[in-house]
């Protein structure tokens, strides 16, 4: 279920990088970020559940750092 989850996010995050890069259109710029947090979010509790507390928390305080710039993201554009 993780694995379908990271694959998930990840495909969305490309697929709104690229639309950006091609259109030049970044309105939904903060749905990639928050594609890449949730990303991360996923990988951190994989590494986690295979022992590598260390990088899974990193993963997660990245997730956090990325989740808080998407939100302010919607917020405030």
């Amino acid at each position: 279920m993780l694995l379908f989850l990271r694959i998930l996010f990840s495909v969305l995050t490309v697929a709104f990088a690229t639309y950006g890069l091609i259109t030049k259109n970044y309105e939904y710029q903060g749905y990639m970020v928050l594609f890449m947090g949730l990303m991360a979010l996923v990988m951190g509790i994989q590494e986690i559940q295979q022992k590598r507390k260390m990088m899974g928390w990193f993963f997660i305080v990245g997730f956090v750092f990325t989740f808080c710039i998407a939100i302010q993201g919607f917020i405030f554009v």
